[in-house]
């Protein structure tokens, strides 16, 4: 599933090629991935066409675009965004076949680029496995009083990348919650935009184990692992994101190179890069995890005292 790098990676590819466009048509080609709107596909192009994109915006993985009404008042709507398992967003122009598993598609108004060349007229939601969507949402207060969020993204908790996310306040809650910290860190209304491959990659970074008790977390460590888990998230960012397959790739079609770069995700078997750089005989073990894997180093990583699987 697609975590924070990949989606912002789409939302800055979107806010380049789609801010500031008006949607002139509407394509439903497969109305499941409207199930959410429940007006219907017809009610959905209704209200769409004639909108006009005012800005890309992302909360750990969902992405949104406010839109604008044609008598230029602010924004009271988005088009929310999910990109599920598979989802993709790809501009393109219409003389390029249809993607397989195109499910919806926006035509786009004209306009040019930096260099006075067109841009492409569509935006297709293509998705292979039919888990995310489209819905046209409300505009609501934040939980915390800054700006506004979709109606069904409200219970998204602020990711790490986001200046206003409060590290003190996460704390307290990780303390409170009492479950192991891989758990914590993938619940999106704890923290957002961590999945299971960052999860594993923050706490490599972080020398803590996935199932460490959050209620021992000490404030140290605490912020200890937020910075890991930006610092692993930039990182990836520069890369273009994550990418093992065809299921994810940025607007333009190009998959992301971080896999490349991983310490501890999808290693099992391998040294740990931290522990051979230091002479050590740290392997990466792959461990049963929420009928998933987690990967963590048998050295620097060690299985705390108490345990919350």
């Amino acid at each position: 599933m697609p975590e924070l790098p990949e989606v912002e990676v789409v939302r800055r590819g979107v806010a380049r090629w789609v801010v500031e466009r008006t949607v002139e048509d509407v394509e439903v080609v497969d109305p499941r991935s409207l199930r959410r709107y429940t007006d219907g596909p017809e009610d959905f192009r209704r209200e769409l066409t004639g909108l006009t994109v005012v800005d890309a915006c992302r909360r750990g993985k969902f992405l949104w675009l406010p839109v604008r009404a044609a008598d230029g008042s602010e924004p009271s709507r988005a088009l929310l965004v999910h990109l599920g398992m598979s989802g993709q967003l790809l501009v393109s122009s219409p003389e390029h076949p249809r993607p397989r598993h195109e499910r919806i598609r926006l035509e786009l108004s004209p306009a040019l680029d930096e260099s006075g060349q067109p841009l492409p007229e569509q935006l297709r939601f293509v998705d292979q496995r039919i888990f995310g969507g489209m819905l046209l949402d409300r505009l609501v207060p934040a939980s915390d009083g800054h700006g506004t969020v979709p109606e069904h993204a409200v219970h998204i908790a602020r990711d790490p990348l986001d200046p206003l996310f409060d590290v003190a306040a996460f704390h307290a809650a990780l303390r409170r919650r009492r479950t192991g910290l891989k758990r914590a860190l993938l619940d999106q209304g704890l923290i957002s935009g961590i999945g299971n491959i960052y999860a594993d990659e923050a706490l490599w970074a972080a020398r803590l184990h996935w199932a460490a008790p959050t209620e021992t977390m000490t404030a140290p460590r605490t912020y200890t692992l937020v910075a890991a888990c930006q610092e692993v998230m930039r990182r990836a960012l520069d890369a273009g994101g994550t990418s093992f397959d065809s299921l994810y790739v940025n607007v333009n079609g190009e998959s992301g190179y971080f896999s490349r770069s991983l310490n501890a995700y999808g290693r099992a078997g391998q040294p740990c890069p931290r522990c051979e750089a230091g002479g050590d005989d740290g392997v990466i073990v792959r461990e049963r995890f929420a009928n998933r894997s987690s990967y963590r180093c048998s050295r620097c990583q060690r299985r705390p005292r108490r345990f919350r699987p």
